[in-house]
C-alpha cells in the first residue's frame, strides 16, 4: 500500500470519526432538551418550524433563566402560600371567577418571590419553561379560562378546571424540590 494511500484511508476514518462524534453530540444536546423542557420542547418545534430553531430557542431560553436570581422559599413563605391558596380553593365555592382571579394573582406573586420575572404571560412562559415544562400547558390552560371569565364567557366547571390547572403550577412552584410537612395543595 502505497503513503499516498494510507493517507487518504487515516484521512476518511478521521473524518467519518468526527462526523459520528458531531452527530452523537447532537442527538445527545437534543435529547438533553427533550427531558429537559418536556411538551415544551415539541410545542417550540412547532412554533419555530424547525428543530434546530426551536433548540435555538431554548437554549436561549436556558442562558435568560440562568441569570435569573431564583431562590428558594423560606418554610414560613411556603406555609403563608399554602395557607393562602387554602383561602382561595374555599373562596371557589361562593364565587368560583373570584377565586379564579386570586390563583392567578397567587400564583405570580409566588413566581415574583421566587424570583421569576412576571411582566408578560409570553415571557413568564418562556422563563418558567426551563424548569416547569411539563407543568406549562397547566398554567396556559388556566390563564385562557381565567381571561374568559374576566369576559364572562366561563363556565363553572371550566373555571374549576382551571383551578386543577393553577394548583399544578402552584405546587411545582411552592415545593421547589422540599416536601411540605402536610399535603394542603
Amino acid at each position: 500500500m502505497s503513503p499516498g494511500t494510507l493517507i487518504t484511508i487515516i484521512v476518511l476514518v478521521v473524518v467519518v470519526i468526527l462526523v459520528c462524534a458531531l452527530a452523537a453530540w447532537m442527538i445527545m444536546r437534543r435529547r438533553r432538551l427533550q427531558a429537559r423542557f418536556g411538551p415544551e420542547y415539541e410545542r417550540a418545534v412547532e412554533a419555530k418550524g424547525s428543530r434546530r430553531a426551536a433548540e435555538r430557542d431554548l437554549r436561549e431560553r436556558e442562558e435568560r433563566h440562568d441569570a435569573l436570581h431564583i431562590k428558594q422559599l423560606p418554610a414560613s413563605a411556603r406555609d403563608r402560600y399554602a395557607h393562602e391558596w387554602d383561602r382561595v380553593q374555599e373562596r371557589f365555592v361562593d364565587q368560583p371567577d373570584g377565586a379564579v382571579r386570586e390563583a392567578d394573582r397567587l400564583v405570580t406573586s409566588l413566581m415574583r418571590e421566587r424570583g421569576y420575572p412576571t411582566e408578560g404571560l409570553e415571557q413568564q412562559l418562556s422563563d418558567l419553561s426551563v424548569e416547569h415544562g411539563r407543568t406549562l400547558e397547566h398554567y396556559r390552560a388556566a390563564h385562557e379560562v381565567n381571561g374568559r371569565s374576566a369576559r364572562r364567557e366561563a363556565t363553572t366547571e371550566e373555571l374549576r378546571g382551571a383551578m386543577v390547572h393553577y394548583r399544578a403550577l402552584f405546587t411545582e412552584l411552592l415545593r421547589d424540590g422540599h416536601r411540605p410537612s402536610e399535603d394542603r395543595v
